[in-house]
Protein backbone atom coordinates (compact mmCIF):
# COMPACT_ATOMS: atom_id res chain seq x y z
CA UNK A 1 0.00 0.00 0.00
CA UNK A 2 1.08 3.23 -1.13
CA UNK A 3 2.05 6.20 1.73
CA UNK A 4 -0.28 8.71 1.39
CA UNK A 5 -0.61 10.26 4.53
CA UNK A 6 1.84 11.56 7.19
CA UNK A 7 -0.16 12.59 10.16
CA UNK A 8 -3.02 14.31 11.64
CA UNK A 9 -2.50 18.17 11.33
CA UNK A 10 -5.36 19.42 13.14
CA UNK A 11 -8.98 19.04 14.95
CA UNK A 12 -11.92 21.15 14.21
CA UNK A 13 -14.01 20.41 17.38
CA UNK A 14 -17.82 22.83 17.90
CA UNK A 15 -18.80 24.44 21.40
CA UNK A 16 -21.47 26.44 22.58
CA UNK A 17 -19.61 28.77 24.22
CA UNK A 18 -16.23 29.20 21.82
CA UNK A 19 -15.00 31.82 24.67
CA UNK A 20 -15.15 29.35 27.74
CA UNK A 21 -13.95 26.40 24.94
CA UNK A 22 -10.91 28.79 24.58
CA UNK A 23 -10.52 30.12 27.70
CA UNK A 24 -10.13 26.67 29.42
CA UNK A 25 -7.42 25.14 27.14
CA UNK A 26 -5.31 28.30 27.14
CA UNK A 27 -5.40 29.12 31.15
CA UNK A 28 -5.73 25.78 32.39
CA UNK A 29 -4.71 23.38 29.59
CA UNK A 30 -1.53 25.38 28.56
CA UNK A 31 -2.14 26.15 25.04
CA UNK A 32 -1.50 29.24 23.26
CA UNK A 33 -4.21 31.10 21.26
CA UNK A 34 -2.81 31.47 17.93
CA UNK A 35 -5.75 33.90 15.81
CA UNK A 36 -9.56 34.65 16.14
CA UNK A 37 -11.07 34.63 12.99
CA UNK A 38 -15.00 34.62 11.66
CA UNK A 39 -15.87 33.56 15.17
CA UNK A 40 -13.27 30.83 15.55
CA UNK A 41 -10.03 30.31 17.49
CA UNK A 42 -7.08 28.53 16.69
CA UNK A 43 -5.00 26.98 19.64
CA UNK A 44 -1.74 25.74 19.52
CA UNK A 45 0.62 23.30 21.80
CA UNK A 46 4.22 24.41 22.35
CA UNK A 47 5.65 22.05 19.92
CA UNK A 48 2.92 21.81 16.80
CA UNK A 49 5.48 22.43 13.98
CA UNK A 50 2.30 23.71 12.20
CA UNK A 51 0.52 27.07 12.91
CA UNK A 52 -2.33 25.78 15.13
CA UNK A 53 -3.55 22.07 15.84
CA UNK A 54 -7.00 22.90 17.30
CA UNK A 55 -9.83 25.12 16.13
CA UNK A 56 -13.17 25.54 18.32
CA UNK A 57 -15.98 26.63 16.21
CA UNK A 58 -19.40 27.75 17.46
CA UNK A 59 -21.89 24.98 17.63
CA UNK A 60 -25.20 24.19 18.96
CA UNK A 61 -23.32 21.11 20.90
CA UNK A 62 -20.11 19.41 21.32
CA UNK A 63 -19.14 17.59 17.99
CA UNK A 64 -16.75 16.97 15.40
CA UNK A 65 -16.27 19.83 12.71
CA UNK A 66 -13.74 18.28 10.66
CA UNK A 67 -10.73 16.58 11.39
CA UNK A 68 -7.41 17.12 8.97
CA UNK A 69 -5.05 15.51 7.61
CA UNK A 70 -1.97 15.89 5.63
CA UNK A 71 -0.43 13.85 2.87
CA UNK A 72 3.01 13.15 2.06
CA UNK A 73 3.08 14.85 -0.80
CA UNK A 74 0.98 17.42 -3.04
CA UNK A 75 1.03 14.34 -5.51
CA UNK A 76 0.04 11.78 -2.67
CA UNK A 77 -2.87 14.44 -2.02
CA UNK A 78 -4.24 14.31 -5.84
CA UNK A 79 -3.76 10.10 -5.43
CA UNK A 80 -5.57 10.02 -2.43
CA UNK A 81 -8.74 12.40 -3.73
CA UNK A 82 -9.08 10.40 -6.52
CA UNK A 83 -8.74 6.48 -4.49
CA UNK A 84 -11.76 8.03 -2.34
CA UNK A 85 -13.33 8.97 -5.44
CA UNK A 86 -12.73 5.40 -6.66
CA UNK A 87 -14.41 4.63 -3.49
CA UNK A 88 -17.49 6.02 -4.11
CA UNK A 89 -17.62 9.18 -2.63
CA UNK A 90 -17.57 12.62 -3.81
CA UNK A 91 -15.96 15.58 -2.33
CA UNK A 92 -14.73 18.91 -3.37
CA UNK A 93 -11.68 20.62 -3.96
CA UNK A 94 -10.66 24.09 -2.71
CA UNK A 95 -7.76 26.39 -2.64
CA UNK A 96 -7.08 26.60 0.90
CA UNK A 97 -8.03 28.18 3.95
CA UNK A 98 -6.21 29.43 7.38
CA UNK A 99 -2.84 28.49 7.79
CA UNK A 100 -3.33 25.87 4.88
CA UNK A 101 -3.14 25.29 0.69
CA UNK A 102 -5.18 23.54 -1.93
CA UNK A 103 -7.37 21.23 0.15
CA UNK A 104 -9.92 17.97 -0.87
CA UNK A 105 -12.47 17.45 1.92
CA UNK A 106 -15.23 14.84 1.70
CA UNK A 107 -17.49 12.76 4.25
CA UNK A 108 -16.22 9.02 5.19
CA UNK A 109 -18.64 6.10 5.06
CA UNK A 110 -19.08 6.68 8.45
CA UNK A 111 -19.97 10.17 8.48
CA UNK A 112 -16.78 11.63 9.88
CA UNK A 113 -15.89 15.32 8.11
CA UNK A 114 -12.53 14.94 6.73
CA UNK A 115 -10.21 17.05 5.15
CA UNK A 116 -6.15 16.63 3.25
CA UNK A 117 -3.72 18.74 2.84
CA UNK A 118 -0.54 18.68 1.74
CA UNK A 119 0.58 22.36 1.92
CA UNK A 120 0.36 24.03 5.92
CA UNK A 121 1.97 26.90 7.38
CA UNK A 122 4.76 26.61 9.43
CA UNK A 123 4.65 28.27 12.82
CA UNK A 124 7.86 30.68 13.22
CA UNK A 125 7.73 31.96 16.91
CA UNK A 126 8.30 35.55 17.81
CA UNK A 127 11.37 36.33 19.94
CA UNK A 128 9.99 35.99 23.00
CA UNK A 129 8.50 32.14 22.27
CA UNK A 130 11.77 31.32 19.76
CA UNK A 131 13.48 28.14 21.63
CA UNK A 132 17.11 27.76 22.52
CA UNK A 133 16.30 24.27 20.89
CA UNK A 134 16.82 25.01 17.17
CA UNK A 135 14.47 21.66 16.62
CA UNK A 136 11.66 22.99 18.50
CA UNK A 137 8.63 25.63 16.61
CA UNK A 138 8.86 27.77 20.11
CA UNK A 139 10.29 26.82 23.76
CA UNK A 140 8.49 24.96 26.37
CA UNK A 141 5.07 26.25 28.12
CA UNK A 142 5.81 27.65 31.30
CA UNK A 143 2.50 26.34 32.27
CA UNK A 144 2.63 22.86 34.02
CA UNK A 145 2.16 20.09 32.13
CA UNK A 146 1.42 21.70 29.22
CA UNK A 147 0.76 18.94 26.04
CA UNK A 148 3.22 19.20 23.74
CA UNK A 149 1.20 18.28 20.56
CA UNK A 150 -1.72 17.15 19.39
CA UNK A 151 -1.39 13.30 19.40
CA UNK A 152 -5.17 11.42 18.52
CA UNK A 153 -8.86 11.52 17.58
CA UNK A 154 -11.08 8.64 18.94
CA UNK A 155 -14.48 8.51 16.73
CA UNK A 156 -17.41 6.34 17.26
CA UNK A 157 -18.78 4.20 14.17
CA UNK A 158 -21.54 1.75 13.99
CA UNK A 159 -18.89 -0.92 12.86
CA UNK A 160 -15.50 -0.99 14.13
CA UNK A 161 -13.96 -3.42 11.81
CA UNK A 162 -15.32 -1.56 8.47
CA UNK A 163 -14.16 1.72 9.39
CA UNK A 164 -10.88 0.32 9.97
CA UNK A 165 -10.78 -1.70 6.81
CA UNK A 166 -12.29 1.15 4.90
CA UNK A 167 -9.68 3.74 6.00
CA UNK A 168 -6.57 1.28 5.18
CA UNK A 169 -7.84 0.05 2.01
CA UNK A 170 -8.44 3.74 0.51
CA UNK A 171 -6.41 5.43 2.28
CA UNK A 172 -3.43 3.62 3.37
CA UNK A 173 -3.94 3.90 7.26
CA UNK A 174 -2.00 0.64 8.82
CA UNK A 175 -4.91 -1.01 11.31
CA UNK A 176 -2.46 -1.74 14.67
CA UNK A 177 -5.26 -3.75 17.11
CA UNK A 178 -8.52 -4.72 17.58
CA UNK A 179 -10.88 -4.98 21.21
CA UNK A 180 -13.49 -7.79 21.40
CA UNK A 181 -15.56 -8.69 23.92
CA UNK A 182 -14.53 -11.58 26.06
CA UNK A 183 -17.75 -13.66 25.61
CA UNK A 184 -18.23 -13.23 21.95
CA UNK A 185 -16.54 -11.90 18.76
CA UNK A 186 -17.69 -8.29 18.55
CA UNK A 187 -15.52 -5.99 17.81
CA UNK A 188 -15.50 -2.97 20.43
CA UNK A 189 -12.36 -0.51 19.53
CA UNK A 190 -9.86 -0.39 16.82
CA UNK A 191 -6.71 1.88 16.30
CA UNK A 192 -5.08 3.10 13.20
CA UNK A 193 -2.15 4.84 12.39
CA UNK A 194 -0.30 6.93 9.59
CA UNK A 195 3.13 6.79 10.86
CA UNK A 196 4.99 4.77 13.68
CA UNK A 197 2.70 5.80 16.15
CA UNK A 198 0.71 3.00 18.02
CA UNK A 199 -2.54 5.03 16.52
CA UNK A 200 -3.84 8.68 15.65
CA UNK A 201 -6.94 7.37 15.06
CA UNK A 202 -9.20 5.36 17.24
CA UNK A 203 -12.74 4.20 16.59
CA UNK A 204 -15.15 2.79 18.94
CA UNK A 205 -18.54 1.16 18.72
CA UNK A 206 -21.73 3.09 18.13
CA UNK A 207 -25.20 1.28 18.31
CA UNK A 208 -26.65 4.93 17.87
CA UNK A 209 -28.23 5.55 14.20
CA UNK A 210 -26.15 9.12 14.62
CA UNK A 211 -23.02 9.03 12.08
CA UNK A 212 -20.05 11.08 12.54
CA UNK A 213 -19.93 11.21 16.28
CA UNK A 214 -16.57 11.42 18.54
CA UNK A 215 -15.72 10.07 21.69
CA UNK A 216 -12.21 12.33 22.40
CA UNK A 217 -9.42 14.80 21.35
CA UNK A 218 -5.99 13.63 22.43
CA UNK A 219 -2.48 15.51 23.18
CA UNK A 220 0.81 14.33 23.96
CA UNK A 221 3.65 14.91 27.17
CA UNK A 222 6.85 13.61 27.25
CA UNK A 223 6.63 11.77 30.71
CA UNK A 224 4.13 10.95 32.80
CA UNK A 225 5.30 12.51 35.76
CA UNK A 226 3.48 16.05 33.35
CA UNK A 227 0.44 13.96 33.30
CA UNK A 228 0.36 13.52 36.80
CA UNK A 229 1.35 17.13 37.25
CA UNK A 230 -1.08 17.83 34.63
CA UNK A 231 -4.19 16.06 36.48
CA UNK A 232 -3.29 17.71 39.85
CA UNK A 233 -3.39 21.50 38.29
CA UNK A 234 -6.92 20.71 36.69
CA UNK A 235 -8.01 19.20 39.88
CA UNK A 236 -6.95 21.84 41.77
CA UNK A 237 -8.70 24.56 39.46
CA UNK A 238 -12.08 22.82 39.49
CA UNK A 239 -12.02 20.15 36.14
CA UNK A 240 -12.51 16.72 37.30
CA UNK A 241 -11.00 13.63 36.08
CA UNK A 242 -13.28 11.53 34.66
CA UNK A 243 -10.50 8.45 34.09
CA UNK A 244 -7.12 7.99 35.41
CA UNK A 245 -4.47 8.46 35.36
CA UNK A 246 -3.73 4.76 34.57
CA UNK A 247 -2.38 2.50 31.51
CA UNK A 248 -3.53 1.44 28.46
CA UNK A 249 -2.69 -1.98 27.64
CA UNK A 250 -3.59 -1.45 23.38
CA UNK A 251 -1.08 1.17 22.96
CA UNK A 252 0.80 1.12 25.90
CA UNK A 253 0.50 4.64 26.86
CA UNK A 254 -0.20 5.96 29.76
CA UNK A 255 -3.69 8.17 30.15
CA UNK A 256 -5.87 10.72 31.86
CA UNK A 257 -9.47 12.30 30.45
CA UNK A 258 -11.37 15.00 31.72
CA UNK A 259 -13.97 17.38 30.12
CA UNK A 260 -13.87 20.93 28.67
CA UNK A 261 -16.58 23.05 29.26
CA UNK A 262 -18.53 22.11 26.15
CA UNK A 263 -18.44 18.58 27.51
CA UNK A 264 -16.42 17.44 25.11
CA UNK A 265 -14.08 14.72 26.61
CA UNK A 266 -10.02 15.40 25.85
CA UNK A 267 -7.50 12.81 26.48
CA UNK A 268 -3.85 13.34 27.70
CA UNK A 269 -1.47 10.84 26.75
CA UNK A 270 2.60 10.17 27.44
CA UNK A 271 4.33 6.64 26.29
CA UNK A 272 3.44 4.17 24.07
CA UNK A 273 5.28 2.24 22.04
CA UNK A 274 6.57 2.74 18.03
CA UNK A 275 6.10 0.48 15.31
CA UNK A 276 7.82 0.50 12.08
CA UNK A 277 7.16 -3.08 10.81
CA UNK A 278 5.56 -2.62 7.57
CA UNK A 279 4.10 -6.06 7.40
CA UNK A 280 2.31 -5.87 11.05
CA UNK A 281 -0.85 -7.69 11.53
CA UNK A 282 -3.83 -6.15 13.66
CA UNK A 283 -3.31 -7.61 17.68
CA UNK A 284 -6.34 -8.84 19.28
CA UNK A 285 -7.10 -7.31 23.03
CA UNK A 286 -9.96 -8.68 25.09
CA UNK A 287 -11.09 -6.46 28.26
CA UNK A 288 -10.22 -9.13 30.93
CA UNK A 289 -6.68 -8.64 28.77
CA UNK A 290 -6.34 -5.10 30.02
CA UNK A 291 -6.57 -3.74 27.03
CA UNK A 292 -7.93 -0.18 28.39
CA UNK A 293 -6.24 -0.33 32.32
CA UNK A 294 -3.02 -3.20 31.62
CA UNK A 295 -3.39 -3.37 35.69
CA UNK A 296 -7.04 -4.17 35.64
CA UNK A 297 -7.21 -2.56 38.86
CA UNK A 298 -10.58 -0.10 38.28
CA UNK A 299 -13.64 0.22 36.75
CA UNK A 300 -14.41 2.92 33.59
CA UNK A 301 -17.08 5.10 34.73
CA UNK A 302 -20.09 4.74 32.86
CA UNK A 303 -19.49 8.72 32.08
CA UNK A 304 -16.87 7.00 29.38
CA UNK A 305 -19.19 5.74 27.12
CA UNK A 306 -20.80 8.94 26.09
CA UNK A 307 -19.96 10.42 22.48
CA UNK A 308 -20.73 13.71 20.68
CA UNK A 309 -23.23 15.10 20.04
CA UNK A 310 -25.84 13.39 22.05
CA UNK A 311 -27.76 10.39 20.39
CA UNK A 312 -29.90 7.32 21.58
CA UNK A 313 -27.84 4.37 21.91
CA UNK A 314 -24.59 2.77 23.64
CA UNK A 315 -21.08 3.96 22.86
CA UNK A 316 -17.76 1.48 23.55
CA UNK A 317 -14.93 2.86 25.11
CA UNK A 318 -11.27 1.22 24.68
CA UNK A 319 -12.02 -0.98 27.61
CA UNK A 320 -15.32 -2.67 26.10
CA UNK A 321 -18.46 -2.17 26.85
CA UNK A 322 -20.94 -1.23 29.68
CA UNK A 323 -23.66 -3.79 30.92
CA UNK A 324 -26.39 -1.64 29.15
CA UNK A 325 -24.96 -2.12 25.39
CA UNK A 326 -23.32 -5.55 26.24
CA UNK A 327 -27.24 -6.67 27.03
CA UNK A 328 -28.44 -4.80 23.30
CA UNK A 329 -25.40 -6.61 21.23
CA UNK A 330 -25.96 -10.24 22.83
CA UNK A 331 -29.52 -10.50 23.17
CA UNK A 332 -31.41 -8.05 20.63
CA UNK A 333 -34.24 -9.77 21.83
CA UNK A 334 -34.40 -9.45 25.43
CA UNK A 335 -36.33 -5.96 25.02
CA UNK A 336 -40.20 -6.80 25.20
CA UNK A 337 -41.69 -6.31 21.78
CA UNK A 338 -38.58 -7.08 19.70
CA UNK A 339 -38.06 -10.41 17.67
Amino acid sequence: MHKYLSNLIHLEITSQDVDASAAFYVDKFGMREFARTEGRVYLRCWGDYQSYSVVIVPGIEPALHRMAWRTTSPEALDAAAQRIEDAGITGTWSEGGFGYGRAYEFTGPYGHPMRLVYEVDSYSADPDHASIYPDRPEKRSAHAGAPRFLDHVTIAASDVRGFCEWHSEVLGYRTMGYTELDDAPITVFGVLTTNEKSHDLGVVLDTSSRGGRINHIAFWVDTYEELVICAEVLLERGTAMEYGPSVHGIGEQNFLYFREPSAMRVELNSGGYRNYVPDWEPRIWKPADGSNNIFRNSSMPFSMTESFPAAEGFTATEEGVSDEMKAELLNPYAEHGRG
